[in-house]
C-alpha cells in the first residue's frame, strides 16, 4: 500500500552539482546546489534563488562551470553549500581547495573536483530564476577516464543528496546495462 505525502520535491538521487564563478574582484566563488541538471544534449539548467551570490556572477560574467565534487572532498563541496559569499569574502580561500581560470569560459575549475562542465549563459529564464547554460568543454581528472576516453563512473567516488532527509550518499556501484538489462522483455 502506498502512503500519500503531499507535493513534496522528492527524486532521488539528486545530484550534488558545485557551482563555480568569479566575483567583481576575480576571487572564486563556489556553491553547493542540487536543482539543476542536463537539458538538452548540450545543456544544462541551473534553479537557483536570486539571493545567491552565484547569481549576481553568473549575470556579470555570463560564465560558470559545474563540478562534480568526490567523496574525498565532501566536507569542502558542503561547506560551500553551508556559507554565503555574500556573507563571508574569502569563502573559497578558507575551503583549502585550489582554482585554476578556464581557458574557454569566464569562471574558475576547481582543481579537486575530478570532473567539471565549462558552460556559458545560453538563456536566463527571470521566472523563478533559471540559467540554461551551454557545455562549451569536459574536463575530467585522469585517474576517471577509461582507456576509450569515456568517465568511469566507479572511479569519480561522487555523492548524491537525500531530498527526503538532508543527507549524503556515495554511489559506484554498477547494477546493470542501459538498453540491454530488459531487452530479455522486449519479446
Amino acid at each position: 500500500m502506498k502512503k500519500e505525502l503531499g507535493v513534496k520535491p522528492f527524486l532521488f538521487p539528486m545530484p550534488v552539482l558545485l557551482i563555480a564563478t568569479y566575483n567583481e574582484d576575480d576571487t572564486v566563488d563556489v556553491m553547493n546546489m542540487a536543482w539543476g541538471g542536463i537539458c538538452d544534449h548540450d545543456k544544462v539548467a541551473l534553479n537557483l534563488e536570486e539571493s545567491h551570490k552565484t547569481v549576481a556572477n553568473i549575470k556579470a560574467r555570463k560564465a560558470f562551470t559545474i563540478s562534480i565534487a568526490d567523496t574525498e572532498h565532501l566536507e569542502a563541496a558542503d561547506y560551500f553549500g553551508i556559507v554565503s559569499a555574500n556573507t563571508v569574502k574569502d569563502k573559497f580561500e578558507k575551503s583549502g581547495l585550489h582554482a585554476v581560470k578556464s581557458t574557454r569560459v569566464d569562471a574558475p575549475i576547481v582543481e579537486e573536483f575530478p570532473l567539471t562542465l565549462e558552460c556559458e549563459v545560453a538563456e536566463i529564464q527571470p521566472d523563478g530564476f533559471r540559467v540554461v547554460g551551454k557545455i562549451v568543454n569536459v574536463l575530467a581528472d585522469e585517474k576517471v577516464v577509461t582507456d576509450k576516453g569515456t568517465v568511469d563512473p566507479t572511479k569519480l567516488n561522487a555523492f548524491v543528496f537525500d531530498q527526503f532527509q538532508g543527507g549524503y550518499y556515495k554511489i559506484g556501484e554498477k547494477v546493470g546495462q542501459a538498453w540491454n538489462s530488459g531487452k530479455k522483455l522486449v519479446k
